[in-house]
């Protein structure tokens, strides 16, 4: 007897059947490969959705009122400067000296370079009246603390009397008053060409180079 014999049909069936399995396997291969790459992508892009919605709330965040008005006042120290450098280019050179009719005449003639430039400048341009509010309270724990009489009395002491405050107006005075250093600690930081002074109970802003008073706050000291 002959041993059985199968069908070619069978075989055949066979034959599919490992084809088919062995193209699953590379399919799921394929699949965690591709799965492996595009990993990282997700996570980027995760992390993205994350700082643009950490951004955005930090931008909805409201900006602190005295930092904005020290950046507006920040804003106008600097236009003043740049109008006073830009005068000063066409002013005539002041050569190092020490005669005190030269330098005035050199400030003189700066002052009125300024004047021509901003004739429209008026108080509180600068020291505006919510700027002048807040430097008000800058100072008030100096003015009003436990060691306010021996500011008060320092600031007094050293006023010249009779100086007239005008916005373009040359300080007058031939005394100029140092500000107490805990009262200068208290007030925003100036360019060279620009500082405090106080003049009775005034805070004046002074032009050094053109002598000139560029601004004030009346009243700045209680």
């Amino acid at each position: 007897m002959y041993g059985a014999r199968l069908p070619n049909n069978h075989l055949s069936f066979g034959k599919t059947q490992a084809r088919r399995t062995a193209g699953a396997g590379t399919c799921c291969e394929k699949t965690c490969c591709v799965s492996r790459h595009l990993r990282p992508i997700r996570l980027t892009l995760a992390a993205l959705v994350v700082l643009s919605a950490v951004a955005a709330t930090a931008h909805q965040q409201p900006i602190n009122p005295d930092a904005k008005l020290l950046q507006d006042f920040q804003q106008r120290i600097d236009d003043y400067m740049a109008l006073h450098e830009k005068v000063a280019k066409g002013a005539a050179e002041l050569r190092p000296t020490k005669s005190p009719e030269a330098i005035k005449a050199a400030q003189e003639n700066l002052a009125a370079r300024i004047r021509a430039e901003r004739s429209a400048a008026k108080q509180g341009d600068i020291f505006t009246p919510e700027i002048a509010r807040h430097i008000r309270r800058l100072l008030r724990p100096e003015l009003k603390g436990p060691d306010a009489a021996e500011t008060k009395k320092a600031i007094k002491d050293d006023s010249p009397p009779g100086v007239p405050l005008k916005v373009n107006g040359p300080y007058t005075a031939d005394a100029l008053p140092t500000v107490p250093p805990n009262v200068l600690l208290r007030l925003p930081r100036l360019p060279e060409d620009l500082e405090y002074r106080i003049v009775g109970k005034d805070l004046i802003l002074r032009d050094v180079d053109a002598n000139l008073i560029v601004d004030f706050i009346p009243g700045a000291i209680p």
